[in-house]
């Protein structure tokens, strides 16, 4: 029985929502096959989670620790749901990779380089995608640039987020250039670097892949439908905001477009594990990329999960799937 250790918490605005995914991926994994532990990561502190609550401090050597039975032991693989620093931006990939632990995600270069939405989409679009325009306001240069022209540049509305962060913390949808300054003032609050990024009208949706050694899965498309909130923020996420509809309503040939292209980006970038890719459809059905998820939320409602079941497949036998592949 392989020791299995899903690695969450974080040090970002992020860390809650990556304890609810833990305890999702705690409850689809096969209990026959693995034992599982959690493993916090959260303010200088790397703690073991015991079945009764209580907590083990954890050997950063070589990320051993003591079981409930007071016997040190040590993961044979480590599922990575940190939402943020330091599991979805390379750090724990680099320190894993070091020590020789697999793990459940894509590789420093690859988590670093998605992490950074600014870096990823030019990027992307160096690769012929299409992705909105946008402009990179750095901490300490922020006043260097003025309001007018980054209007002038963008347009409006415009939407205002850190660079590097997830779960749309700090995330503003700008609509006059009164509400451009106070916006980047409070992305400045989740990290150094804002994107201020175009708005593009259309069709929000996402879809999830996953590729192991004998398989290609590239999951239904979830199209995101807004139902009170102006865009797919925090409270839309998770407080019901919004209508999440699997498989998307889009016609045979889009969706055939968006699949194919979701497995090209799998491809180019060299992902491993499960990713979720944000789009928006716009006029004439141009296929716009938003995002590259490579720690999606796994909690029961997630939009991974939500594929995974419209897809006819067993989410445990999913997990199982890709956590093999490293053996």
């Amino acid at each position: 029985m392989r020791t299995i250790a899903i690695v969450c918490g974080g040090d970002t605005s992020e860390h809650d929502v990556s304890m609810r995914s833990a305890a999702g991926i705690e409850s689809f994994l096969d209990k026959e096959r693995y034992k599982i532990y959690k493993v916090e990561i959260h303010a200088g502190k790397w703690e073991a989670i015991m079945p009764d609550e209580s907590r083990h401090a954890v050997d950063r050597n070589d990320f051993s620790f003591a079981n409930e039975d007071g016997k040190t032991i040590r993961p044979d693989y480590c599922y990575i749901t940190i939402h943020g620093v330091p599991g979805e931006n390379g750090i724990l990939q680099g320190y894993f990779d070091l020590i020789g632990m697999p793990y459940s995600t894509s590789s420093l270069l690859v988590e670093a380089m998605t992490y950074n939405k600014f870096v990823t989409n030019n990027y992307m679009r160096s690769m012929g995608m299409s992705v909105a325009d946008s402009l990179l306001v750095r901490q300490g240069h922020d006043k260097e640039v003025a309001d007018a022209d980054i209007i002038d540049r963008i347009g409006l509305p415009c939407f205002v987020k850190p660079a590097a962060g997830g779960s749309s913390f700090g995330t503003t949808k700008v609509k006059t250039a009164e509400q451009l300054r106070p916006a980047i003032d409070l992305a400045l609050k989740e990290g150094e670097d804002v994107m201020v990024e175009a708005f593009m009208p259309g069709t929000e949706i996402t879809c999830g892949c996953y590729k192991t050694k004998t398989v290609q899965r590239i999951l239904p498309i979830t199209e995101v439908v807004m139902t009170t909130n102006e865009f797919f923020d925090y409270d839309a996420k998770y407080n019901g905001a919004v209508q999440e509809i699997t498989p998307a309503r889009l016609s045979e040939e889009v969706t055939s477009r968006v699949q194919k292209l979701t497995s090209s980006i799998y491809d180019i970038l060299g992902c491993h594990g499960i990713i979720r890719i944000d789009y928006i459809i716009t006029e004439g059905n141009r296929i716009n990329l938003l995002e590259i998820n490579t720690t999606p939320g796994m909690t029961a409602t997630s939009f991974i999960p939500q594929q995974v079941r419209a897809a006819g497949l067993d989410i445990k036998d999913v997990m199982t799937e890709i956590i093999e592949d490293s053996f």
